[in-house]
């Protein structure tokens, strides 16, 4: 499975239920990427999308423990044995855990690629994605040169899983 987050300097991914900032470069490769694929999120990064819906053109799954939770256009779990289960019929390279922070820390010991963009500035923040710098498992494998938004500077960085959880 992947993982997909934009980052601040801090592994800081957002702050009040909303992204830190939206740069357009790093939403069009989130869309390209998850683009026909499966997307997993908490029930609060499904409520913090436009409208409160599910993305367009991907299987969307949420991971919620309120049972009594329903949303059109998306399969709701309740646990991860219940998410493992749905996501049997996919081809794991085809599922992108997408957020919150419970659901990446929840997620990070079964994916072994996490795409990130890393954004060189330091938010006030609320959420946090695990620093896969201090995880010895954890290999950046790629990275792009300099990108920037207006006086934002950023990068594309891919890690991979050394060693496969046992």
């Amino acid at each position: 499975m992947n993982l997909i987050a934009a980052v601040d300097r801090n592994w800081a991914i957002g702050n009040k239920n909303a992204l830190l900032v939206k740069i357009p470069r790093d939403q069009k490769l989130f869309f390209e990427m998850t683009q026909g694929k499966v997307v997993v999120m908490g029930r609060n990064t499904l409520e913090s999308l436009p409208q409160k819906q599910p993305l367009k053109n991907r299987v969307n799954i949420v991971l919620s423990t309120n049972q009594d939770y329903v949303v059109k256009g998306a399969t709701v779990v309740h646990s991860l044995e219940e998410l493992f289960g749905e996501l049997r019929q996919y081809e794991s390279k085809d599922v992108f855990v997408v957020g919150g922070e419970m659901v990446y820390r929840a997620l990070l010991p079964y994916c072994d690629t996490a795409h990130i963009t890393k954004i060189d500035y330091a938010y006030e923040a609320d959420a946090y994605f695990p620093c896969l710098d201090e995880m010895p498992e954890w290999e950046l494998v790629a990275d792009s040169e300099e990108q920037t938004y207006f006086d934002l500077e950023y990068y594309f960085l891919q890690y991979q899983k050394t060693r496969p959880k046992a």
